[in-house]
């Protein structure tokens, strides 16, 4: 963070169909730990959903998280999945984003749980209140996430797991435009650092405005930081 000169990272809790690969308490220690640099994101037992609710309010309300973050793919589950809808209701109340991931999977898992259309759709027009951050970036469906985060005016892209060098120039063109307001800057640490994922940003040619929205304007405004 410090070689890139991001002020504040989002660090977010795993939970899969065999339980936690990184626990809500693990990343309360590492918010902690970081002198105030690190925000935490709550990990859900699908499963379980009326504990995933309890755990997910406690994770707000005593941890100070400030999202939800599920991965579908990790769980073989569509977001518009019966188990997730008791978990929006919950991001509703407590007023904070659900995070997920779009597009393809990098793993050797089916793919499907990450197409924008119908489902991330589908998630906006059940619960319009309810704010959506999609990871990731939606390729190969760029150009649908794109749709969807245009008709919807509580759903936004992040650019996690992309260096700027490789975002799709769909997205490129969206940002500098319309999408202005609507993306927001991500890496994946530790699988891609701040330094690598910011290297090319350059060649993006965004205008100053732009930039300061898509790197330090839409994140805070989205998570309330």
């Amino acid at each position: 963070m410090e070689a890139a000169n991001v002020e504040i990272g989002l660090c977010a809790a795993w939970y899969g169909p065999h339980g936690a690969l990184i626990s809500n308490d693990e990343v309360a220690e590492f918010v902690a730990e970081s002198g105030g640099r690190l925000r935490g994101v709550a990990g859900a037992d699908l499963t379980r959903p009326a504990q995933a609710v309890r755990e997910l309010r406690r994770a707000v309300e005593e941890l100070g998280f400030v999202a939800l973050r599920v991965v579908p793919w990790l769980w073989e589950l569509p977001p518009t999945d019966r188990l997730y809808y008791p978990l929006y209701t919950a991001c509703v109340e407590l007023d904070i984003p659900f995070c997920t991931q779009v597009g393809h999977t990098g793993p050797l898992k089916p793919s499907e749980t990450g197409r924008p259309i119908p489902y991330i759709d589908q998630v906006a027009l059940d619960f319009p209140e309810l704010t959506i951050v999609c990871g990731h970036i939606g390729y190969p469906w760029t150009t649908e996430m794109i749709a969807v985060a245009d008709k919807h005016e509580n759903v936004y892209i992040d650019t996690s797991a992309y260096t700027a060098r490789r975002y799709p120039p769909e997205l490129v063109h969206y940002l500098r435009g319309r999408g202005r307001g609507k993306v927001l800057f991500g890496t994946n640490y530790p699988m891609i650092t701040p330094a690598q994922a910011l290297e090319h940003l350059g060649q993006l040619e965004l205008d100053e405005e732009t930039r300061e929205s898509f790197l330090s304007g839409n994140a805070p405004r989205v998570f309330d930081l």
